[in-house]
């Protein structure tokens, strides 16, 4: 969706969904109204967010808004990628192509699974006793 060189698109990641706005810019990068500094701290969760501007050669050429709601820090930071991605293909389709060779287009589809009732989790069981 595009209005006003204003590129909407929605990214998914485990249990986060990430509503993510790019436009042309200087770079700025906003996640539910806090600098991306302050809302993701640790460097490497940035730097995961960041990569589809890396590939494309943009850095600095957008500016991003995204509000992210459930999941943790690694999967709100996996879902503002997918959304940023899906916004830069809206940009421009020339970028489909690195981005899709990077792995970026597609949601990662992994989830957790649930646990079973009668087990100790999804896939572990309770200690056997044979007496």
């Amino acid at each position: 969706m595009q209005e006003d060189n204003v590129y909407y698109a929605t990214g998914r990641r485990k249990t986060a969904i990430a509503r993510t706005w790019i436009k042309p810019g200087n770079g700025q990068v906003t996640i539910n109204n806090h600098p991306v500094e302050i809302y993701f701290p640790i460097e490497t969760t940035r730097n995961e967010m960041m990569q589809p501007f890396k590939i494309t050669n943009t850095v600095g050429d957008y500016d991003v808004r995204a509000t992210v709601a459930g999941g943790g820090i690694s999967g709100q930071a996996g879902a503002v990628r997918h959304g940023i991605t899906r916004a830069l293909v809206l940009v421009n389709p020339d970028f489909r192509l690195p981005l899709k060779k990077a792995g970026f287009i597609k949601r990662d589809p992994r989830v957790k699974e649930r646990k079973k009732y009668g087990q100790k989790g999804a896939r572990a069981r309770f200690q056997f006793s044979k007496r």
